[in-house]
């Protein structure tokens, strides 16, 4: 059973069969995993409660700034560090935000297979927040030639929910943005996109995608 949700505008009189032309999708919890086990033991090691590092690290008065490229990672790790100095001494600090900072991701593959099939028929663009490593981390991953148009935070000066980033998307794609289906699994994202017209995705696993990718998934 999926956990989706699939939200629809009413199409216009003449719009043709297909129910969007352009994709544009998140990247992170959707197409990358982080691996922050590291950052678990360490929780475990100096009895912080498990989560703890990430709540502090993606505060927004720190993330923010980083997934908009106002400060680099080492500031960033840095803002963590001084974050979680009244919990534990500074060297913890530290080797717990560098283990987040560092901590290691992976593509799913079934849905980069989806989303490579989509993009055979359809202008596929990432849309996501994302840090000056974005390039990167896509290079790193054999994903560089996944998408048309990668779309991140920190290159366009604009993060999700806001509605301009979505607009560059749609600008991108060379699509009105009603003609657009969004991807992402953070709700407030996802209900970002549908005020501005977008068929939208909440998504929660690979088979989410399953319905609304189906008439450009033959077999």
């Amino acid at each position: 059973m999926t956990t989706s949700e699939i939200h629809r505008r009413p199409e216009p009189a003449g719009t043709p069969d297909r129910p969007f032309d352009a994709v544009l999708c998140d990247l992170d919890q959707v197409i990358r995993f982080y691996d922050t086990s590291r950052v678990t033991v360490l929780e475990r090691v100096v009895g912080l409660p498990e989560g703890s590092t990430e709540e502090v690290a993606y505060a927004p008065e720190r993330d923010l700034p980083f997934l908009l490229g106002q400060i680099t990672r080492r500031e960033w790790v840095e803002s963590v560090v001084r974050g979680l100095a009244d919990r534990v001494p500074r060297t913890r600090a530290h080797e717990l935000a560098t283990a987040l900072a560092e901590a290691p991701f992976r593509a799913d593959p079934v849905v980069v297979g989806l989303l490579r099939r989509v993009r055979a028929r359809l202008p596929l663009v990432l849309v996501t927040n994302a840090t000056v490593d974005l390039e990167v981390d896509l290079a790193s991953l054999g994903l560089s030639d996944l998408a048309d148009h990668v779309v991140g935070s920190a290159g366009v000066g604009v993060a999700e929910p806001d509605r301009r980033i979505y607009e560059i998307a749609a600008e991108r794609a060379g699509v009105a943005m009603d003609r657009c289906l969004f991807v992402d699994d953070r709700a407030e994202n996802v209900e970002a996109a549908l005020a501005c017209g977008m068929t939208t995705v909440l998504y929660r696993e690979p088979a989410d995608l399953h319905g609304p990718l189906g008439f450009l998934l033959p077999g």
